[in-house]
């Protein structure tokens, strides 16, 4: 198997971050802000990195349908904010495979109806808005009329009978909550301020929001609760950060539609409200309560904080205010500097606190503070760089140094060509060659940026200690500056939990598998996952141990296309009760270059339990 570098990048966890602590900023002082190129070219790495992820057969983000909703819509501020027009057919794919009906487990846990509905009401109207974003990119007026259709669907949700009105937050008609209600705000304004002599959705939306405000459920120190009990009253539920954005961005959104001098004193409210003390805000880091030391995000929440930092973006847009200007400078530079590893992915926790989680959906949330630090009108050059192999692994010989291939991938935007001068910097006793390399880019626009790359030759030294050994490379063209590295892991054993960074630099290809938290990498249905291990090239024996349960198969190899399975669990067990440590050799199935693969997936393929890793470890004589 050839992967891409993307492909790679997307099984690389944070190993290593950059450990700057970033604080509340002192009195009267200015926040860290990246200039303009540099906001926009880390605003790309990232957006390529959580693209990787993208499944073009069923057109979304693996396992999540509204997640991939919000997903998508995240490409669409990241295009519409820099210019790169790259993903739009990835949003017509997406549009064109999933708009039909489709039964229950295939892409929702829900069916989905047609029009991307389902009795998700909420899950119907991120969709909305994100094929309005889709219509702000391309006028194309196919995207609009979905999202008109998707708002009709909505609009049979509102009832008057219960509550006094508000849409319903499923098909049962449960419960009525602030996530629905400020959808239901944002998207019926947005399809007012985009339909010439609209009256029915502006009615819609100014209902809306006079309901939501008087509804109770934004509490008396201005936060937003989850919902409303049975009697109408808030249930005092968990204030999360999506909540409060979108609020926020449901009355922005209005606002510009009527212009009425009343909503934004209510939306300041909401916004200062986020950021005061007792908010969301933990030293100066938008914080959800999940993130919180011995608490774990589960998928919904990961994407909360980029939702909430979308509308931030659209508050510090439209009112220009310093301090909220300051705050979208803030997250964005702690995100890149604490949140962030080698590969460029984005963890859940933007403070960089352990234990960190790192999939598409923190990416998607995490991007959302990098875009909002991309200007209104982009710069007219930039560069970015990154590296194939981020996370190389070397299980050196004995004796003997060893040779690792380390590519600086280029990017550039502009209308004029750049020199770009490569510097490569490595650990005292390595060698890199070359020191120095030029090469010239030739843009031509923001729509697609150019491309370039640059190998690089890296000599270990016998004996170098395991651990992780940064290689940085810095790419220069006048005053543009952008900086990458490979973290590479020197190791003579493997040894790690699964759902854990340590596990990362093994995992050569996850495929559709899972982790919930520390100890739970499963794969089920027709996914698998894969570990590689690079033995050294004097390999005589190599074994690897798994602790798994569940109904495993688990299958080896040595170029990771050819499998011999070894272990088939034949018993349909959903509890974990077949847990056990379990040894396979290794030694027979190792591939010409000494690597070893071992493969897990599900033996019974069609009811939802596959097969469970809890521990790994790897050893070769």
């Amino acid at each position: 198997m050839v992967l891409h570098r993307r492909t790679f990048r997307l099984l690389v966890a944070g190993a290593v971050t950059l450990a700057i602590g970033l604080g509340s900023p002192p009195a009267g002082a200015t926040p860290p802000h990246a200039d303009g190129p540099t906001a926009t070219a880390r605003a790309r790495v990232a957006a390529d990195e959580l693209m990787s992820s993208y499944e073009p057969n069923k057109a979304w983000f693996p396992s999540s349908w509204w997640n991939s909703a919000v997903a998508l819509q995240t490409i669409g501020d990241y295009m519409q904010r820099t210019g790169d027009r790259r993903y739009l057919p990835q949003l017509d794919n997406t549009f064109e495979k999933d708009k039909g009906k489709f039964p229950a487990g295939y892409l929702s846990g829900d069916e989905l109806l047609g029009n991307f509905t389902s009795r998700a009401i909420d899950d119907s109207e991120w969709w909305g808005l994100t094929w309005i974003q889709a219509y702000d990119l391309t006028k194309n007026r196919k995207y609009l009329d979905m999202a008109v259709k998707i708002a009709e669907y909505v609009e049979g949700y509102w009832d008057p009978s219960t509550c006094g009105g508000g849409v319903w937050w499923n098909g049962e008609r449960t419960y009525k909550n602030a996530v629905t209600n400020g959808l239901w705000i944002r998207l019926t304004a947005e399809l007012h301020n985009r339909m010439p002599h609209d009256k029915r959705w502006l009615g819609r939306a100014q209902e809306g929001w006079n309901w939501f405000t008087a509804s109770g459920m934004i509490n008396s120190a201005g936060l937003v609760n989850d919902g409303l009990r049975d009697d109408c009253t808030s249930n005092g539920d968990t204030v999360w950060s999506y909540n409060q954005g979108l609020a926020i961005g449901a009355g922005l959104e209005l606002y510009r539609a009527t212009h009425d001098s009343k909503i934004l004193p209510t939306v300041r409210r909401l916004a200062d409200a986020a950021i005061a003390p007792g908010g969301l805000v933990t030293d100066g880091v938008l914080t959800e309560y999940c993130d919180a030391p011995g608490r774990t995000c589960d998928d919904n929440g990961k994407q909360f904080k980029g939702i909430f930092m979308r509308y931030w973006m659209d508050l510090a847009d439209t009112t220009r205010d310093p301090r909220y200007t300051a705050f979208v400078a803030q997250q964005a530079a702690t995100v890149w500097d604490n949140d962030r590893d080698a590969s460029d992915r984005l963890g859940e926790r933007w403070s960089g606190a352990e234990p960190n989680v790192f999939d598409w959906r923190t990416q998607a949330s995490a991007l959302s503070a990098l875009i909002a630090a991309v200007p209104t009108s982009p710069p007219t050059r930039s560069l970015s760089a990154t590296t194939n192999p981020a996370l190389p692994v070397i299980m050196p010989a004995t004796g003997s140094a060893t040779h690792v291939k380390v590519t600086v991938g280029l990017q550039a935007t502009g209308s004029a060509p750049l020199q770009v001068v490569v510097r490569p910097s490595a650990p005292s006793g390595w060698t890199v060659t070359p020191a120095r390399k030029t090469v010239t880019l030739r843009p031509h626009g923001n729509a697609v940026p150019v491309q370039a790359s640059v190998d690089l030759d890296v000599t270990i030294p016998a004996g170098t200690a395991d651990g992780l050994h940064s290689v940085t490379a810095t790419a220069t063209s006048g005053s543009l500056s952008f900086s990458t590295r490979s973290d590479i892991l020197i190791a003579h054993t493997a040894d790690f939990d699964t759902g854990t960074a340590a596990e990362t630099p093994w995992l050569f290809d996850a495929d559709g598998s899972q982790s919930n938290g520390v100890q739970n990498r499963f794969a089920d249905g027709h996914s698998y996952f894969v570990y590689r291990f690079p033995f050294p090239a004097d390999t005589t024996s190599a074994s690897a141990t798994l602790t798994i349960d569940n109904e495993f198969v688990v299958q080896v190899s040595g170029d990771g296309q050819t499998w011999t399975t070894v272990a088939t669990e034949t018993n349909p067990y959903h509890d974990g009760e077949n847990k056990a440590a379990r040894t396979f050799d290794l030694t027979p199935y190792l591939g010409a270059d000494k690597a070893g693969y071992v493969r897990v997936s599900d033996s019974f393929p069609d009811d939802g339990w596959g097969g469970r890793v809890y521990h790994m470890t790897a050893t070769y004589n």
